[in-house]
């Protein structure tokens, strides 16, 4: 017995004597060597290709190993977004996205960082963090672990569980974003938040509200209690009400939704007023058209930004803004989330827990 843990042993010293070779020969063959040998190994689930949700598969691959600048976190929880459902079926960010298939989708997370490298300070090992990661580029958050840049992090709340730190992400990112980065919204501002009831939506009519705004949601009949609970001062049921007729005296809108939708806003928003479209719904003629009625308008893509994150961080320890989780399934149903939350009718977030 002793003997062979002697020669298994001595065969573990000669690889990791092979590893130092390698990674002073080249970091690349030594990386990917590392993670063929790591024997640590994670459960995630892979898109074999874009199309529909029989493309995911679930698979065991080694854990991810981090650079000196990076964080390995296990992941307590994850959401899944639209843009989600998008891009698996081929939409989305699926044109930007240049790796090889299969891919690991996935931007949300929340967990508990394991491991930290040389090089990073300001986070440790035990530390409960949450964040969009790596957007848009793959963030690789179906999985059991992921690796994350400490710029793009910021501790959980304590008083805030793991499904709604995770809903609290791109989404809560998404509407902040929207509501400072081409516009400054003072006390009293009309402002009209379309999609109320969804991921981003829900959030935003929280943080309008918090910034002194009057806040107007649009959505079904269904939730207008939701709205007006999360601090709206008034509810439209678009499918009962002429948008144009009810909403008076716009300063600021905000758009999740594009499409002809988007034209529609050029005619409720007033004069130095401000659009932000999170679809791209602005083509360059409504951009021109808008600058010729006086009005501000831009589409704009979320980004990660660990600062912000902090923001946000604070708005859920003081209770300003909270998550609406309007369904948690366990990880290995990700397919059924995302055929889910594909029917349109979520209020709130999706999340998946491990």
């Amino acid at each position: 017995m002793e003997n062979g843990s002697y020669k298994f042993s001595l065969i573990m010293l000669q690889m990791y004597q092979i590893i130092e070779i390698m990674y002073q020969f080249n970091y690349k063959y030594w990386y990917n060597f590392v993670l063929l040998i790591r024997a640590v190994k994670m459960k995630a689930i892979i898109l074999k290709e874009f199309g529909g949700v029989e493309n995911f598969q679930t698979i065991e691959i080694p854990v991810p190993v981090i650079k000196a600048d990076e964080v390995l976190i296990k992941l307590k929880s994850i959401s899944i977004n639209p843009v989600d459902v998008k891009t698996r079926e081929g939409k989305g960010m699926a044109s930007r996205i240049k790796d090889p298939m299969p891919i690991i989708l996935g931007w949300d997370i929340s967990g508990v960082i394991t491991e930290t490298g040389a090089d990073v300070t300001g986070f440790k090992a035990g530390d409960e963090v949450f964040s969009m990661i790596e957007f848009p580029k793959l963030g690789k958050a179906y999985a059991e672990y992921v690796v994350a840049k400490p710029s793009e992090l910021a501790i959980k709340p304590a008083n805030i569980s793991h499904d709604e730190a995770a809903a609290a992400t791109l989404a809560a990112l998404t509407a902040w974003q929207a509501l400072t980065l081409h516009v400054t919204i003072k006390s009293g501002d009309r402002v009209l938040i379309q999609a109320a009831a969804g991921g981003v939506g829900h959030y935003a009519v929280q943080i309008a509200k918090h910034m002194g705004a009057y806040v107007i949601g649009t959505s079904s009949a269904a939730n207008k209690d939701l709205i007006l609970s999360l601090g709206a001062d008034e509810h439209i049921d678009y499918h009962a009400q002429s948008l144009e007729q009810a909403a008076k005296n716009i300063d600021y809108i905000l758009d999740p939704i594009g499409g002809d939708n988007t034209s529609l806003l050029l005619n409720i928003v007033k004069k130095g007023g401000t659009i932000i479209s999170i679809m791209g719904g602005l083509t360059e003629p409504l951009l021109q058209k808008a600058a010729e009625l006086g009005i501000n308008a831009h589409n704009i893509l979320v980004y990660p930004s660990g600062a912000d994150m902090e923001t946000i961080a604070g708005f859920l320890t003081k209770g300003i803004v909270k998550s609406v989780v309007y369904k948690t399934f366990p990880f290995d149903q990700l397919a059924d989330a995302h055929l889910e939350l594909a029917k349109g009718r979520t209020a709130g977030k999706i999340t998946l827990a491990f």
